[in-house]
Parts: C-alpha cells; structure tokens; sequence
C-alpha cells in the first residue's frame, strides 16, 4: 500500500529547511514529508507526530536509514506544544501539517475508511479511542447525524439520508462500509447518483470528521503550532477540503492581518502594532497538473503558508 505525499517538493521549499535547525511534522503518516526535512538536516533535529500506532512503527524504521536525529510521538498533533516543552524546546524553525488521510488508511479495508472498499465501519485514527463510525451510524440521534452530515460533509441531502439510517439500523445493525453506502444511495434521487464522484464521498467523509473530531482539533494545533514558532519559523498545512482550508485561511488572517485604522483617530498606519505574523502564500500553492494525472488523491490539495516575525 504505497503512499505518495502530495505537494512534496512545494511543501518542504515552504520550510526553507536549515541544516541545524528544529523541525516538526505533525502528521508524520508515511514519512515522506520527514524523510526530505530530516534528508536535509546535519545537526537538527525532527519531530513528529501521529496518532496511528501503525503510521509511527513503519515511519521509525524509515527514517532511521536516514539518521539518528528524530523523535516520534503517538499522540495528536493538538498536544505539540506540550510534547516539545517537555522535551525542553520552545521555539522550532517550522512545522508541517498534511491533513490528509494516508493511503495505507484508505486502502486497508479493515481500517474503514473507504466507501469503495468493503470492510467493518471504524475509521479511527487512533485505534484504542473508543468512539467508532459504527458507534456513530448506529446510535447517534437523527438531529446528531443530520448536522454532522451538513456541518461536516456540506450534503444536500442530509435529512434524508439520516432518515434512512434510522430506518435501516432499527432494522438490523449497519456494520460494513458497502452496507452504509447501500443505505446513502437508496436515500438519494437518481440524477444526484448520476453526477461524477462517489455519492458516498460526503456522508464518510462527515462521519471521519465526526470520529476524530478533526476540525476543532485542527483549530487548537494551529493555534500551539504558531506558538511554538521561533522568528522566522514557518508553519505550512496543506488541506484537502473547503471546511480545512477555511479554517487555515481564516486563522491565518487572524494572526498575520494588521489592525484596521479608524479613519477617524490622529493615529497613521505605521503606527499600529504590526502582526507577529506574516502570510507567506496570499493565494494557496496548488498541485501541478502532472502531479494530479499521478496521484488523483493531490486534486483538491491546497498548501498554505505563515512566517513568524516577532516574539
């Protein structure tokens, strides 16, 4: 189950990797973002994060043909600042995150993540939490599932499908992938089955969400993460969906966006704090099309980027 990292090149260029220097990968997955940061360091050092067990054993045994010069951490990449205080660092000279589901994740079947994949429904990151998609799909309210399934997949046809759910589940028990996208088809009108793209794809991707609590949990390491940037220190995450990429873009603005001048204050433009932060990527760094046409995972992937200016 081979994983090619998306926006490789583009994303480890945002680093401007020093060969001395500290750096994190949040999202470690199969370590190809890693292995060029620790490629490129001397006498730095990496660290990285992830909370699939399996993800950390393959990526140890990578990186170690490369150095000595790295630790890796199972736990969620929210907890960075905690980890790298208690490792005695405070500031690094970058961090990267990939918010990307790995395709090892993807393609094992018994991991349940895929829609076009048969296998038991789970789709946990960590494996030893006790919340599952089958914990979701069959038990949560029909109010609970109609909202992730807006809030978290933007479908359409939430209510409706929710509604199915609830009907199939009382039932008999949804226990597989293909049992679960036999119920989303059957609530969906033709023409929308029709359309190019999965009709599953929203609906699994709200319940991944759900299961990881991946979007409240991104909002908090972003947040750490800039802490723990030195000056001159980069954080790059590359996203892969609208709902990511609006809150990388909108704490991104936060952060590196200039107070407003009321026009009707004696004060000038120079004279307002400036932002500690600065947007290095005013529009997101998107894949080539060569590398689309290689890895179709890349399509929807956007790289963006902040420096630090001042403590």
């Amino acid at each position: 189950m081979k994983h090619t990292s998306v926006l490789l090149e583009e994303s480890i260029a945002s680093l401007k990797v020093k060969e001395d220097g500290i750096y994190v990968d949040a999202t470690v997955g199969r370590a190809g973002h890693s292995s060029e940061i620790l490629n490129s360091l001397t006498t730095g050092y990496l660290y990285g994060f992830d909370l699939d067990q399996d993800a950390i054993e393959e990526s140890k045994q990578k990186l170690e043909k490369i150095s000595t010069r790295f630790r890796l951490i199972n736990d969620n990449y929210a907890n960075i600042k905690k980890h790298l205080e208690s490792s005695g660092v405070t500031y690094v000279d970058g961090i990267l995150m990939d918010l990307g589901v790995s395709s090892p994740q993807f393609d094992d079947a018994q991991r349940g993540f895929s829609y076009r994949l048969d296998g038991k429904l789970d789709m946990r990151m960590n494996k030893e939490q006790k919340l599952s998609a089958y914990e979701i799909v069959n038990t949560w309210s029909l109010e609970d599932l109609v909202s992730i399934f807006y809030r978290y997949g933007e479908e359409a046809y939430a209510k409706q499908i929710a509604r199915r759910i609830i009907k199939e589940r009382s039932i008999r028990a949804i226990s597989t992938t293909f049992e679960l996208v036999d119920v989303i088809k059957s609530a969906l009108p033709a023409k929308v089955k029709s359309k190019k793209g999965h009709p599953a794809k929203k609906c699994f991707q709200a319940i991944r969400i759900a299961v990881n609590n991946e979007l409240d949990t991104l909002e908090e390491a972003i947040v750490n993460a800039l802490d723990c940037l030195a000056i001159g220190g980069r954080l790059s995450i590359i996203s892969f969906h609208s709902l990511e990429d609006r809150i990388v873009k909108n704490i991104f603005k936060e952060y590196g966006t200039a107070a407003k001048l009321d026009k009707n204050l004696p004060i000038k433009a120079a004279d307002l704090p400036q932002p500690a932060y600065e947007i290095i990527t005013k529009k997101p760094i998107l894949p080539t099309a060569e590398e689309v046409i290689d890895n179709k995972r890349a399509h929807s992937a956007k790289l963006r980027v902040i420096e630090r200016k001042s403590l």
